[in-house]
């Protein structure tokens, strides 16, 4: 059975994370994608972090971000190239970009003349703001948008000035909207033969992780603020210290709470009238979560982890990314996996997170270097002969690896 995205095409012209995670979340699963690098260098993100193997051809920020994609690199800016593009783009179904709003406006490259050129497309555009409005035209990265958006003013340790998430959330929330995105719309294609513009923000997408945040604030009038690890709605819902290491608890309601208290040895709470529902025990969290502490430092880890889990309360440790990489669930399911890469060598990544039963994605081909595959690319799509690909190399209208 073929991949779910098997027949489409994408033209990836997005650098750095939210982009190209969405290009790779449709790679998995099937779609030829095309990395359309400028010839000065190519995506920013392949000198980020850590080198991946002797070469240091690549990072491994770039080499995990980019697998299942086949490398072009046209140089926009030449008037040969950029026709060229557009003859690419005539056999594309999505064209992924997420340059500052307007700058392939410039370039005559924006929705409208590429539209115009192949009415089926659709032009997924991700920017920290949006294609309109008055911080259309600004500059974004994750970090101003986590601090945009206020997540970073909910994130970190309680009284503190708010931290940046650990991972760049607004980056990945608008790959995984615009991959979703692009889902509707090719959808819509099957039936009327007719691409759309997608317009995703990173604002719009930290927006819709603090929905309920925002809807609480509506009614209450409350400023949410940072809490740690612990969670306004629920308690106790936080991680704590044990003997030898820190636990996460998520007593998530009123029939597990009568559970909790005789577990930790203080069924004495359940008559408590500090304590009984949901609301007072947050509004008497202070002196409940010392009581909790000081019942859960009698006993190692494990022994709460075996109590809790024969109760049915959900527990977890606090692990470090090399706890992860050992965990037996990861490992039962295969959930890392190590690429061979020709330049590289052997790089760890995540695998394929969504799992479909029938029609499931893969991991099948390493990241390409700048313009590995232009003259294979522009073979196919085009059908220009390797001649001719090295005539635009030595004019500079591509780079052909």
């Amino acid at each position: 059975m073929k991949m779910p995205l098997e027949d489409v095409v994408v033209i990836d012209l997005s650098h750095a994370l939210a982009g190209p995670h969405c290009s790779t979340m449709l790679a998995d699963f099937g779609a030829t994608v095309f990395k359309l690098e400028s010839p000065d260098g190519g995506d920013i993100s392949r000198a980020w972090g850590a080198a991946a193997g002797s070469t240091g051809a690549e990072s491994a920020y770039f080499v995990s971000l980019h697998r299942n994609k086949r490398g072009l690199s046209i140089n926009l800016k030449h008037p040969e190239g950029k026709e060229l593009f557009l003859k690419v783009i005539e056999k594309a179904d999505v064209l992924i970009e997420n340059f500052r709003p307007g700058a392939l406006e410039k370039l005559g490259l924006g929705y409208e003349p590429v539209s115009a050129r192949n009415p089926g497309i659709i032009y997924a555009s991700i920017s920290g703001f949006g294609q309109d409005g008055p911080y259309r035209e600004r500059a974004a990265m994750d970090l101003i948008l986590q601090a945009e958006s206020g997540m970073i003013s909910i994130t970190g340790d309680e009284g503190s000035h708010g931290v940046r998430c650990g991972t760049s959330i607004a980056d990945m929330t608008a790959g995984m909207y615009a991959a979703f995105g692009i889902m509707l719309a090719l959808r819509v294609k099957d039936r009327t033969g007719q691409g759309q513009r997608i317009d995703m923000s990173m604002m719009e997408g930290q927006l819709g992780l603090l929905n309920t945040m925002i809807a609480s604030y509506g009614v209450d009038h409350e400023m949410p603020a940072p809490m740690g690890t612990a969670y306004k709605a629920l308690l106790p819902y936080q991680t704590l210290r044990t003997r030898t290491r820190d636990l996460a608890i998520a007593v998530g309601s009123e029939k597990l709470w009568k559970v909790f208290c005789p577990a930790i040895g203080r069924p004495d709470l359940l008559t408590d009238e500090r304590f009984g529902n949901n609301r007072l025990r947050v509004t008497n969290r202070v002196a409940l979560i010392d009581i909790v502490q000081e019942a859960l430092l009698t006993r190692s880890y494990e022994e709460w982890e075996q109590i809790f889990l024969k109760v049915g309360i959900p527990v977890g440790a606090v692990n470090n990314i090399q706890q992860v990489v050992d965990h037996p669930q990861v490992a039962a399911r295969e959930s890392l996996l190590t690429m061979d890469h020709p330049r590289s060598g052997k790089v760890m990544m995540a695998g394929v997170p969504v799992r479909l039963s029938r029609t499931p994605g893969s991991v099948r081909t390493p990241a390409p270097a700048l313009g590995e595959h232009t003259a294979e690319a522009l073979h196919e799509l085009l059908g220009i002969s390797a001649e001719e690909v090295a005539r635009l190399a030595r004019e500079g209208v591509v780079v052909a690896g």
